[in-house]
């Protein structure tokens, strides 16, 4: 399928979303609407992408990059004029342009890819996607002959009485032939109630011109609707998640309340699995076999091996090797590492640091900018100090290494391996292998002070 080439029409504002971003820029399922489209595509073998921008085009092409060429339409003048806009892109190309919209994220690659095999079974210079929605108004009805081929497709607003009846509905998803599309685009006008050009007109254009022109109704209308509020952004939403959990749940996961439960389109669950309630996975996020996920945790961007729990936990753009357990109440921020057999308890902040093998941060600590090794134990209270309000430094701690309670480590720092920290310690130099480090004032009791002190009160 390499001559297969998407058109995506990305140019509207999104006037009744109400927002200052693009409509096709907005996010359901943890990504944009357009990017949705970009993976329908690619999946139903799309090697090339083209989209056509215009309201927040900076925006766009920042947001895909180098996912796709784009055009401009500097004057949103109807799909027609849209796709004209892309013809000196295709020159040379004499293959299947796939024409999406680029605010359908519902849209799903095997119903695309089912719209181009029949196109392609039926040697059609034209087939479109249809659906048989349960209001079809303001939809343009699809007319067809005795025959079943499409005549035209003929918009709510110029559609007949008769025609208006008329269940099976455009979707705006069309697979044509790149010579007779733009050849047929080429003599469109904008004589019509909306006094826009048309892309739907080429449909009647090559029918009359004997062409095949053929239409494909979609397995399920709601892969089709296109998002045009904040409404049905939630509605998308809805039921893409509830899409991705069926697939985890298919695939050996167990998901304890789906009502309570948000996981991304892009996520990768191993089986075995549980998300406890109120779980969200977010992003690039990918977690292995036989874990405890939740409640009440939020995992973004995170890469989390097998046999792992996490409750109470945000974490995000980290990497959790196996059987590591952490939480309640955790905050593990980027760039944080923890090796195997770690265990991070509660009320806990892990911040750009690694911890290395079966190490023990058990609670009431800040580990930022660290570099820890295996068999290491953080007492209760220790606060690795990495900014001296100009520059952060960072603290190395070695194997085996005891840090004892409400300890000081100010960056730049190194404790030795099998080294010990004494509790209520601020540490400012090294503390050499096997040492025992002490910085605290030496204790002193001041006898019957409180009695004194009572006495001075009474005085008073």
């Amino acid at each position: 399928m390499s001559d297969i080439v998407s058109l995506v029409l990305a140019a509207g504002k999104g006037t009744r979303m109400k927002s200052a971003l693009p409509k096709v820029l907005h996010s359901v399922g943890g990504k944009s609407m357009v990017q949705h489209v970009l993976t329908a595509a690619a999946t139903a073998g799309a090697n090339r992408n083209i989209v056509v921008i215009g309201f927040g085009a900076d925006d766009v092409r920042k947001a895909l990059g180098d996912q796709a060429e784009f055009v401009v339409q500097s004057e949103q003048l109807g799909t027609g004029h849209a796709v004209l806009q892309a013809k000196e892109l295709f020159q040379d190309f004499t293959g299947t342009i796939l024409v999406l919209c680029g605010d359908t994220p519902l849209l799903q690659g095997a119903e695309l890819a089912r719209l181009i095999e029949a196109h392609r079974a039926k040697d059609a210079a034209a087939t479109v996607l249809t659906a048989h929605m349960p209001d079809p108004a303001g939809y343009g009805r699809v007319i067809r002959n005795d025959q079943g081929q499409v005549i035209k497709i003929v918009e709510q607003k110029d559609a007949t009485v008769a025609e208006r009846q008329v269940s099976e509905v455009n979707t705006g998803i069309y697979c044509f032939e790149c010579q007779p599309l733009f050849a047929a685009l080429s003599n469109i006008t904008c004589a019509n109630a909306q006094g826009e050009y048309y892309l739907t007109d080429v449909i009647g254009m090559l029918a009359d011109q004997g062409q095949a022109v053929w239409a494909v109704p979609a397995a399920d209308y709601q892969q089709t609707l296109g998002i045009n509020s904040r409404v049905q952004l939630a509605e998308a939403e809805t039921i893409l998640r509830r899409r991705k959990l069926i697939e985890l749940m298919e695939a050996g996961v167990t998901v304890m309340d789906p009502a309570s439960t948000f996981v991304d389109s892009d996520v990768i669950v191993g089986s075995d699995t549980v998300l406890y309630p109120f779980t969200w996975l977010e992003g690039a996020t990918t977690i292995g076999s036989n874990c405890r996920i939740g409640p009440n945790s939020r995992i973004a961007n995170t890469q989390i091996g097998d046999d792992v729990t996490l409750h109470f936990v945000y974490a995000h753009e980290c990497n959790i090797s196996d059987k590591v357990t952490v939480g309640p109440y955790v905050h593990l921020r980027p760039q944080t590492v923890l090796a195997s057999g770690v265990k991070i308890g509660n009320f806990v902040e892990v911040k750009n640091s690694s911890v290395g093998e079966n190490s023990k941060i058990p609670h009431l600590s800040y580990i930022g900018d660290t570099d820890m090794g295996s068999g290491v134990n953080i007492g209760s209270g220790t606060i690795t100090v990495n900014y001296d309000g100009k520059s952060k430094h960072r603290t190395i701690i070695e194997d085996n290494a005891f840090i004892g309670c409400n300890t000081n480590l100010v960056a730049p720092v190194t404790v030795g391996r099998e080294a010990y920290v004494a509790a209520g310690s601020t540490i400012t130099k090294h503390v050499p292998a096997g040492a025992l480090g002490v910085a605290r004032a030496r204790q002193s009791n001041m006898a019957d002070w409180a009695a004194k002190r009572a006495q001075r009160a009474q005085e008073d």
